[in-house]
């Protein structure tokens, strides 16, 4: 495992760090930017053209957001199948592929005509987004910037996390002009005419991480990571995005069961992910000062204690407030952690390989958390998802604090 370098005592602030980035880095960030904005936004249809889905494919409207859950469950399901194929090819060739077999999900589910084209149509845009969606791209910035690919994870983040106030009102626009058929063929033509050429003649092949005398860096004699420590990487990351997911999806049925009114419920909703983003780039401007078990820790316990003030407060006004406030904080940093935990134990090689472990439990997770968080608020009221969601963050802080002392010595080296 190459050894993690200690930084400057120069790099104060990370401004100064990024402006003497390598431009390779620059010009990766500039291509995933883009084709991960075209990526999560072109599927987040349901969210804006559902009713009409369900309208014209005679379903019902929780029918078709499960499409979106089985996304989630193909993406989780094709993760490891694809370890090998990002390790021997490199993720330039993998999201080159993904891209091209995505197509075909959009020509399908504009055919659809019933129930079982609309799902066929998800599984296939599970299978691409398996190899094109944050998974890839994390692994293509770890190719480049190898350890220190935390910074540009976290400035990627500060984009995508954009995708749905930009593709939202997109397809509120394209359905209206061309109906939602219309604008699956031009997100078909997005991902053929955008994203593929940018993966083809913008991203790098595989970078060769070389050290300070610019020789190829060589494998170190460290220790391999403990395959307990793994588990507790995947435990931790899995509990988290069951906790972001679901609450990010009951999110204003969960602020009207604790009183408010709707339009203060959505008002409040909509708070959320200008403090996510906000998050994010606090975490990116810290730079190299901490690492993702650093930052999980900081912004992991921020979420305990939000739900536990929601809990408490029987939904005063200002409680409210400060639970948005702390949640979107806490869940936009533990997102940007999430990426990057894996950064502190492994190398290149192995990172891919670890991300591609990791997608199968965190994907599946993500599918089933909403609905299951939803039954909850259903049959129990806001304490059911809020206790269930508290205990699971409560779990995370703890296996972090477990992970803080497994850090390998040169990037504990690095993080002091």
């Amino acid at each position: 495992m190459p050894q993690a370098r200690s930084a400057p005592a120069g790099q104060a602030t990370f401004g100064m760090r990024f402006l003497k980035t390598d431009s390779r880095l620059i010009g990766v960030l500039l291509v995933l930017a883009i084709t991960q904005l075209i990526g999560w936004g072109t599927i987040g249809l349901p969210p804006i053209v559902g009713r009409d889905l369900a309208a014209d494919l005679g379903m019902s409207l929780p029918m078709v957001f499960a499409g979106t859950s089985t996304l989630y469950v193909t993406m989780g399901l094709c993760a490891p199948w694809l370890a090998k194929a990002f390790a021997r090819h490199g993720a330039r060739k993998v999201m080159m592929v993904g891209t091209v077999v995505a197509v075909p999900g959009y020509v399908v589910l504009y055919f659809a005509r019933e129930p079982l084209l609309y799902f066929v149509a998800w599984v296939i845009l599970g299978m691409g987004g398996s190899a094109t969606l944050s998974t890839g791209a994390y692994i293509m910035l770890n190719e480049v910037a190898g350890r220190q690919a935390k910074n540009a994870i976290g400035a990627l983040m500060l984009v995508t996390g954009l995708s749905s106030s930009i593709f939202w009102p997109t397809t509120s626009f394209l359905s209206g002009h061309f109906g939602w058929r219309g604008t699956c063929l031009v997100y078909a033509a997005m991902l053929i005419l955008v994203s593929l050429p940018l993966y083809a003649f913008g991203a790098p092949r595989r970078n060769i991480m070389k050290d300070e005398g610019g020789s190829a860096a060589k494998p170190s004699d460290a220790p391999a990571i403990p395959r307990s420590t793994f588990n507790l990487v995947v435990i931790a990351i899995t509990l988290n995005a069951f906790v972001n997911f679901g609450l990010g999806a009951v999110l204003i049925e969960l602020l009207r069961a604790e009183g408010l009114a709707p339009a203060q419920a959505i008002a409040f909703g909509s708070m959320l992910g200008v403090i996510q983003v906000s998050a994010r780039g606090l975490d990116f401007l810290g730079g190299g000062r901490w690492d993702g078990i650093t930052t999980g820790l900081v912004a992991g316990t921020a979420l305990p204690v939000a739900m536990l003030l929601l809990m408490l407060s029987e939904g005063a006004t200002w409680a409210v407030a400060v639970f948005i406030l702390l949640y979107g904080a806490g869940s936009g940093a533990m997102a940007v952690a999430r990426a990057t935990i894996p950064l502190v134990f492994y190398d290149q090689a192995e990172f891919a390989k670890a991300m591609s472990m990791i997608a199968l439990p965190l994907n599946l997770a993500s599918a089933i958390s909403p609905p299951l968080l939803a039954a909850l608020l259903t049959q129990f009221g806001s304490r059911g998802a809020l206790g269930l969601t508290l205990v699971f963050s409560c779990a995370t802080v703890l296996i972090l604090v477990l992970l803080g002392r497994r850090r390998p010595q040169v990037a504990a080296a690095a993080v002091t």
